[in-house]
């Protein structure tokens, strides 16, 4: 009976906390750690954290986040990657805690590359953690290049605009864009006198 009773348990009563303690990690967030119960697998993950320079503290807080959506942290890279992009802490644990660390870590750092202020891409991320139609990134992106301001992409997002409706709107511009300037001429040759 007891092998079936230690077969059922998730404990990790034998988990290597040493690679953390070499990354950096001080002796009261290892023990943290362990209340939270985490395994060897989340321990390769929070080393990868820790080289990238994140603080015990947001370590523990994105391994509880895991635990309380009842699944092990397994999302380093996304949110290493959203580090490196520059968004806080306080920003990556709000997607960590809406369970979507992994599915929108990607479009969150695309929306810094193409130049969003920090108030815009807080409204787009909120808009996509509460599950509100949003735009892509890519669409974002075209209708910026075509000269919308973000005000103006906001409203349309806002107003409930489809990646469909923005294609053709950018699609549009970027033709109108792409014309403007070239009008009839017409062709003079010389008179001959």
């Amino acid at each position: 009976m007891l092998p079936v009773l230690l077969a059922g348990c998730k404990s990790h009563p034998l988990t290597d906390y040493r690679p953390l303690d070499k990354a950096g990690m001080w002796t009261s967030g290892l023990e943290d750690l362990k209340k939270l119960d985490v395994s060897d697998s989340e321990v390769a993950q929070l080393v990868a954290l820790k080289n990238a320079g994140v603080s015990d503290d947001m370590c523990i807080a994105l391994v509880g986040a895991a635990h309380a959506h009842q699944h092990p942290f397994a999302s380093a890279a996304a949110a290493r990657s959203l580090n490196g992009a520059g968004f806080k802490d306080d920003q990556i644990l709000a997607i960590a805690k809406s369970d979507k660390l992994d599915a929108l870590s990607g479009d969150a750092v695309m929306l810094r590359l193409i130049g969003l202020s920090d108030s815009t891409v807080q409204t787009l991320l909120q808009r996509r953690i509460n599950g509100l139609p949003t735009l892509s990134s890519a669409e974002i992106a075209r209708l910026k290049n075509t000269q919308l301001s973000e005000r103006e992409i906001l409203a349309r997002i806002q107003n409930g605009m489809t990646d469909a409706q923005a294609d053709a709107e950018a699609t549009a511009r970027e033709r109108a864009q792409a014309h403007s300037g070239v009008g009839f001429v017409h062709p003079r040759g010389r008179r001959r006198g």
